[in-house]
């Protein structure tokens, strides 16, 4: 924002008057104003003066807020992208039985899809076994069959009370799919966060667009919004090649 002010005097009428110019950057183009303010007992004008500076700042100040709140949003998106990746890897296999196996087990349960571990307790009677007991035994089927068509591996034993899962130990053939399923859980974690990056990078650039944001303005936040994908990816990278590990260790 720049100023420039001229001071006239008239004498004769007992009236100083100056004469303020100023330029307010709004976008890509800038506003200049002029204020003309007579310094006698009333300072009406001196007022509508501070008046047009203030609520332009007030506007500025809004627009930066309204920016600071979408690179917000898409942090907060790519954080919970990375709870998700880390719920979805959990379901891969390691060749030690675990609950979370089961997390992508759907079962049709009056017609709704419902994941098993909502229907029943998953247990872990010893380190190769996992044991399901459903709250209603009239379910026991369907359970049965969503787990051998969730593609994981298993065959489930039905003994009519509870569903027993012997986890096999894994071949080399079966470790190397499961590390293809681990590159394939990762490449979807980054696809989210890039689609998130772009929703953030679009809305700055809209409200640069309608003259909200300076150009300046508008670029820091989109490399904000950069670095902030450039660190969830790296942390996928990281999740996946840890779970990795943990798949090819025998």
């Amino acid at each position: 924002m720049k100023f420039s002010t001229s001071i006239i005097c008239v004498a004769s009428a007992a009236v100083c008057t100056s004469v303020s110019a100023f330029t307010i950057p709004t976008g890509n183009t800038c506003h200049r104003f002029i204020s003309i303010t007579n310094h006698q007992p009333s300072a009406a004008a001196d007022i509508r003066y501070h008046y047009v500076v203030s609520r332009t700042t007030s506007a500025l100040q809004m627009s930066q807020e309204e920016m600071d709140l979408i690179t917000m949003d898409a942090n907060e998106r790519m954080d919970k992208t990375m709870s998700n990746l880390a719920e979805n890897l959990s379901t891969v296999r390691t060749g030690r039985a675990n609950p979370n196996m089961l997390d992508r087990v759907e079962v049709d349960y009056y017609g709704a899809m419902t994941p098993v571990n909502q229907m029943a307790t998953i247990s872990v009677p010893s380190s190769q076994q996992l044991q399901i007991a459903p709250f209603d035994k009239s379910t026991l089927v369907d359970i049965e069959k969503a787990i051998i068509y969730a593609g994981l591996g298993f065959t489930p034993n039905n003994d009519g009370n509870v569903i027993r899962i012997n986890i096999p130990t894994l071949t080399e053939d079966r470790r190397k799919e499961l590390l293809k399923q681990c590159k394939a859980i990762g490449e979807e974690a980054k696809v989210a966060i890039r689609n998130i990056r772009r929703d953030g990078v679009d809305s700055i650039k809209k409200m640069e667009k309608a003259g909200d944001l300076g150009k300046d303005q508008a670029l820091d936040g989109q490399d904000e919004i950069q670095k902030m994908t450039d660190k969830h990816i790296k942390m996928v990278d990281d999740t996946v090649s840890k779970k990795e590990k943990e798949v090819s260790t025998l």
